[in-house]
């Protein structure tokens, strides 16, 4: 039912540090300007692979008067991306060329990672590993063989991860497969990059405060809207509260709170975010759905200046 994680969507507070930062450092294509459908006043950039494949995309929405979050239980705490275990070495050197500051390498689950912070405090992390064949794009300093290929794996913060287990196994159909130093492992899919959901528990920390720095929802991917719709079905049947199906132009999806309270978002893969550009254009003009296109100079007027 599910197919793997669609995108993390997080909150910043500094427009131009994000962007530097995700597509210079890091070497993420900036897939898509838009804005927030929801608050059109508000930008919302996506980065990801060459055409913002499912399980390729971070987004953002900027938050400039916001505060700073607080992680905690309940929260998406850490986003890790997909890169070749050889290519480590080469990310230890650009992470120490652009004074980031990062820890590692780590070992988990056989796999060595690095973990790091982005200008805003959101927790990420490089994994190594030889069984991802998606292919990185290209960009300045950064070979295909090194680049970043996709998302990894999510961590969830929970009180108690074996509810927030039970949950996503038997209502979503996610699969087990390891455990490892009181991290549980789910897939959806395949077991492989881009699908890994980790839970944790840390009962003992605070609720989690959304805000500056903080993943504000983790998008998990459905094939269509008839598998989106039995998506909502069932867990409507458990007594959640779900959202009604939403039109986001490049995907429609829904939103709840699993029981250990992580915001959810149910999306299709299809249209995606070609519908409006071409590769070649992705991410350089402001985008809009059809239905605010007659508003389109109020709305690219209110919004924050980029330059």
């Amino acid at each position: 039912m599910i197919r793997g994680i669609h995108h993390v969507t997080a909150l910043t507070g500094n427009i131009r540090k994000n962007i530097r930062f995700y597509t210079e450092i890091l070497g993420l294509c900036f897939v898509k300007k838009t804005i927030n459908f929801d608050s059109p006043d508000t930008w919302h950039f996506f980065y990801g692979d060459k055409t913002g494949s499912p399980g390729t995309v971070i987004s953002f929405m900027p938050q400039v008067n916001l505060q700073r979050g607080q992680v905690g239980v309940g929260s998406t705490k850490v986003t890790g991306f997909s890169v070749c275990d050889s290519s480590l070495v080469f990310w230890k050197k650009r992470l120490r060329e652009y004074q980031v500051d990062f820890r590692g390498p780590f070992q988990r689950f056989n796999e060595s990672y690095y973990a790091f912070f982005d200008p805003d405090g959101l927790e990420l992390e490089l994994v190594g590993t030889n069984n991802d064949q998606r292919m990185g794009a290209e960009t300045p300093g950064i070979s295909s063989e090194n680049a970043i290929k996709g998302l990894y794996q999510v961590e969830l913060t929970c009180s108690v991860s074996d509810k927030t287990a039970y949950f996503l196994t038997s209502v979503l159909s996610l699969s087990r497969f390891k455990e490892e130093n009181h991290r549980i492992r789910l897939y959806s899919a395949a077991a492989l990059p881009g699908c890994f959901v980790d839970l944790v528990s840390r009962p003992t920390l605070p609720l989690h405060k959304s805000g500056v720095g903080t993943v504000h929802y983790l998008g998990l991917s459905v094939s269509g809207e008839e598998s989106l719709r039995q998506v909502k079905e069932r867990v409507g049947k458990t007594g959640i509260q779900v959202s009604s199906v939403v039109d986001r132009h490049y995907f429609k999806s829904i939103f709840f709170r699993e029981p250990g309270g992580v915001m959810l978002e149910i999306s299709t893969s299809d249209p995606g975010f070609l519908i409006d550009e071409d590769p070649g254009s992705l991410g350089q003009s402001l985008k809009l759905p059809p239905w605010m296109e007659t508003e389109k100079q109020r709305i690219e007027s209110a919004l924050p200046s980029l330059d």
